[in-house]
């Protein structure tokens, strides 16, 4: 069993940041608040958790200079569950953030879902803001792409990014391609006014958002005003992509290339903060939505170390996410798919979705974290084990009240075809009838 299960949800930051706040004295009355969330990077990524190449110093230097968790696990192994799930504080089966169209429940947000975030659930943004802060988020949105779904309308003052991953590009007939939003207007779509050369890899998309998220840090400082940012770039997420200065220069291809400019990019907010005189008013928090996309191949996946499977599992290697915060004078310092290829292990990594519930797979993660060898179903070891771990579903599912699921049905008609100010743009497209259908999650 997990041995330290931390769930990305608001319980760990409001305690991570009341634990270390009062602890010293500040002239700030509330601390600024900075997220740094991956897309698909894995726990082996970093080179502070043993990647060969050490490409990673000024994240490996933010985990020396603050506190790192080698035990941290996302709530979902998907982008937009554990997304929903990291703002709200709350599982992806009570924020409705699931499909009951099939047994995984995974479910995630194309262009075509009909559903998003609902209005019922109440998210981290919309909570500072009662306390006076400005709140931005930066890069991948992916809780809806549909007016009531978006950033603005959930807590959120500022915005530039996108609504959806970067797939494309499309030929605007049969899909649109995504459009990329400046607060609460389109400003150009991903491969025509946002490049992204799929041949070569190049694109300053990472560039774009770091210089938005140190414009905002300096902005808020001015006004001393404080400020939470939820910066969620996306450069690791297939197809993987970093800007000229970075292409080539990682050992590991271009999925390194686009840590590389990652990481380069958190140091650079890290010593913004230094520079503005705030390092010390700020609480940063670095983390991944789910484990890396070892399905979509080498060149463009990154590492889960030495946990099974990854992105879309439940083994470690999707569950397990990298993670640091950072805080200085606050934080002591060094405190059909196949989804696993090359990982087979029979009866357990099955590539069709498996009933497992009369009786789960159990694995000792003291020591076998790799999750290769169940235990087996007629020792004694694992009869208790079950019984303690039943206890606990049993008072899980007592106290459990679902929300109404979100991602159950799709339609061609609400992709983005006409976000607002693509008239602006000349950049409106026909949307096609309605036709709505049962989405399909292979999950």
């Amino acid at each position: 069993a997990m041995d330290v299960c931390l769930i990305q949800t608001l319980i760990l930051f409001c305690s991570l940041i009341c634990c270390f706040w009062a602890d010293t004295p500040s002239n700030k009355s509330t601390p600024n608040i900075i997220i740094i969330l991956m897309d698909d990077m894995g726990w082996g990524d970093l080179g502070v958790f043993g990647q060969p190449s050490k490409e990673t110093p000024n994240l490996d230097s933010m985990a020396a200079q603050g506190m790192l968790f080698p035990n941290f696990y996302t709530a979902n192994p998907l982008c937009s569950p554990s997304r929903a799930s990291l703002l709200t504080g709350r599982l992806p089966v009570r924020n409705g953030f699931y499909t009951t169209n099939a047994h995984a429940r995974n479910a995630y947000t194309p262009q075509e879902i009909v559903g998003g975030i609902s209005r019922d659930e109440i998210l981290l943004p919309q909570i500072l803001k009662k306390k006076g802060y400005v709140n931005k988020i930066i890069g991948k949105w992916h809780l809806g792409h549909r007016a009531h779904h978006l950033p603005l309308e959930h807590g959120f003052d500022e915005w530039f990014g996108a609504p959806n991953c970067h797939f494309g590009p499309y030929n605007s007939s049969d899909r649109p391609n995504v459009p990329v939003y400046n607060n609460s207007q389109m400003v150009g779509r991903y491969y025509e006014e946002f490049g992204i050369d799929k041949k070569t890899g190049e694109s300053n998309l990472t560039q774009i958002y770091l210089e938005e998220g140190l414009d905002f840090i300096f902005h808020q400082n001015m006004a001393q005003r404080p400020f939470f940012l939820y910066w969620a770039a996306d450069a690791t997420h297939a197809p993987v992509y970093a800007s000229k200065r970075f292409l080539g220069k990682s050992s590991r291809g271009r999925y390194g290339d686009a840590v590389m400019e990652l990481d380069y990019s958190v140091g650079q907010m890290l010593a913004w903060l230094r520079a503005l005189g705030i390092d010390k008013d700020t609480f940063v928090f670095f983390t991944s939505d789910n484990g890396a996309a070892v399905m979509s191949g080498p060149k463009q996946s990154g590492s889960n170390g030495p946990f099974l499977c990854g992105k879309e599992t439940t083994f470690e290697g999707g569950m397990r996410e990298p993670a640091i915060a950072w805080w200085p004078g606050h934080i002591p310092a060094g405190t059909g798919i196949n989804f696993c290829p090359g990982q087979e292990v029979a009866g357990v990594t099955t590539h069709t979705q498996q009933e497992h519930t009369m009786q789960p797979l159990i694995f000792h993660l003291g020591r076998d974290p790799g999750e290769k060898y169940p235990i087996s179903a007629v020792t004694k070891e694992y009869q208790d084990a079950l019984s303690r771990i039943t206890a606990v579903v049993e008072k899980h599912k007592k106290g459990l009240v679902p929300g109404v699921p979100q991602l159950n049905m799709c339609d061609m008609a609400v992709m983005n075809w006409a976000p607002p100010g693509c008239e602006k743009l000349g950049k409106c497209l026909k949307a096609p009838k309605s036709q709505p259908w049962k989405c399909d999650w292979p999950h």
